[in-house]
């Protein structure tokens, strides 16, 4: 057995996990924002498209938890596709999986500051100091949306138990405000259920369906974060359990949401509604001050959303910044918290920087829009080559073990593929929508062009990897493994 290097201490056990992977998903953002977007796109069949991509998505956590099993990293996909397909497209696995999660945190920063304009308006505090806290002011949405990000960022520097704790608290409160308001909905709503709503062959287009069906992805992304801690964790297993508890909790969430929106809200109530949805329904169903309710939840839910998305990032980075493919500086561990605190700073800065930056330049803010429109796009890039890698490692079981390949190589390869599969026909769908391009976030060839920017830059810096840094990771696609490097990453909290 490989000896640990000095200083790693692993107390994380799956619970943390589930709190980080649950929270990066961020269920009650994704039905209270998301359900107005799945029910444009495919109508009153969300709970169906729900399903359906669940399916792939639980082939893409079969194939993270058995790698993780084989090679804990919490590099993960960049690791174990660089490792197994080579070590460009691992590379690249890495690099859209940060710009894409950087890309979030700016708008997700927006997103909070605004819900907590509008808790404060519910509140009746309309004004500080001559200041008018209005929720629909980018300006001030972004600056309080930043302030918040910066009050994570302090929980994440300080340990990374600690933020699971934090966690944990806003997931209890989160679950217990959707489930009660959800199940009042079901109960009471005037819309019958309709098996309708869970046959995905009913959605009206080939392009509808695979619109849905990235957005739906897109819903799911989040629990593979659990895995960016295993290296903090008592037993390897533990990441795996976590994402997996996680990944069937969101479903289950999903699904008894989208149901409950559907009997309480007619299809063009819900579209009127759009990202208002959770909290209109709250106050369609209650009075104050229990209508605010699902509008808090929603906060807690983006102020954790935000948190979560820092941790893996951080870690990511300190993964590539070992094998150098990125600087030594995100490879710096705070001798008193046992985390990457320099690394999480960076993370936030730049994630402030392109928020601020979109208010100053109006293209830059559509730009932004255009990637969260196909960031699923991006998603599915990532989880497709993790998958087809846990299916070329392990092939070999094909002919050695052939029950156990089902698990190990085709659930994987097939799952993999499929989203790729998908992914490709939506950016020809893409390429069709919009005859000339233009600089709007609905324009096909604009929304395109971003996640083409990302893997750009993406080759653009694994050049700069490989011939100016020499980093080993280009060398038979080896790199640095897990605990080869003097990096001391402890989980627990400072005295």
């Amino acid at each position: 057995m490989r000896s640990e290097p000095p200083g790693l201490r692993r107390s994380l056990g799956v619970v943390d996990g589930i709190a980080i992977a649950a929270s990066s998903t961020a269920a009650t953002t994704s039905i209270g924002i998301g359900m107005g977007s799945l029910a444009a796109t495919v109508g009153l069949q969300a709970p169906a498209i729900l399903l359906v991509a669940f399916v792939p998505i639980l082939g893409i956590a079969t194939a993270y938890a058995r790698l993780n099993r084989h090679e804990r990293n919490m590099g993960s996909g960049y690791v174990w596709v660089g490792r197994s397909l080579g070590p460009w497209l691992g590379f690249l696995t890495g690099w859209v999986t940060l710009v894409g999660t950087l890309i979030f945190m700016a708008y997700t920063s927006a997103v909070t500051g605004s819900v907590f304009l509008q808790f404060a308006n519910k509140a009746h505090l309309h004004s500080v100091g001559g200041l008018r806290l209005d929720p629909n002011s980018t300006a001030l949405s972004t600056v309080v949306g930043l302030a918040v990000l910066a009050a994570v960022t302090v929980t994440a520097v300080t340990g990374v138990r600690k933020a699971t704790r934090l966690q944990a608290w806003l997931l209890a409160f989160e679950y217990a405000v959707l489930l009660g308001f959800c199940g009042w909905a079901m109960a009471t709503g005037a819309h019958g259920f309709a098996w309708s709503w869970l046959n995905p062959f009913t959605v009206h287009d080939g392009t509808g369906f695979a619109q849905g069906l990235v957005l739906a992805v897109f819903f799911f992304w989040g629990w593979d974060a659990a895995f960016s801690v295993t290296e903090e964790t008592h037993d390897v297993r533990d990441a795996g359990r976590g994402g997996f508890i996680a990944l069937f909790t969101m479903l289950a969430l999903f699904l008894y949401g989208s149901v409950a929106f559907q009997r309480e809200m007619s299809l063009p109530e819900l579209l009127e509604q759009g990202p208002q949805a959770l909290t209109y329904l709250g106050a369609k169903l209650a009075d104050e001050p229990w209508a605010s309710l699902p509008l808090l939840a929603l906060l807690f839910s983006a102020v954790a959303s935000l948190q979560s998305s820092v941790i893996p990032t951080a870690r990511g980075l300190l993964a590539m910044g070992r094998d150098r493919t990125m600087g030594r500086v995100w490879t710096r561990v705070s001798p008193r918290y046992g985390s990457p605190a320099l690394g999480t700073v960076l993370v936030t800065s730049i994630s402030a920087a392109v928020a601020l930056l979109a208010l100053a330049i109006p293209k830059l803010n559509e730009m932004i829009l255009a990637a969260v429109n196909s960031i699923g796009l991006v998603v599915a890039l990532y989880y497709g080559l993790t998958a087809l890698a846990c299916a070329v490692r392990f092939r070999g079981m094909l002919r050695t073990a052939p029950r156990e390949a089902l698990r190990a190589v085709v659930a994987p390869g097939v799952s993999g593929l499929a989203l790729l599969g998908i992914g490709c026909y939506l950016g020809r769908d893409y390429a069709t929508m919009s005859d000339r391009f233009e600089l709007s976030p609905d324009n096909g060839w604009f929304m395109l062009s971003v996640p083409a920017a990302i893997l750009l830059s993406g080759l653009v810096m694994a050049a700069v990897a490989k011939y100016r840094r020499r980093s080993p990771y280009f060398v038979a696609a080896h790199g640095t493994e897990a605990g080869t490097d003097t990096v001391p990453l402890a989980a627990t909290d400072a005295p």
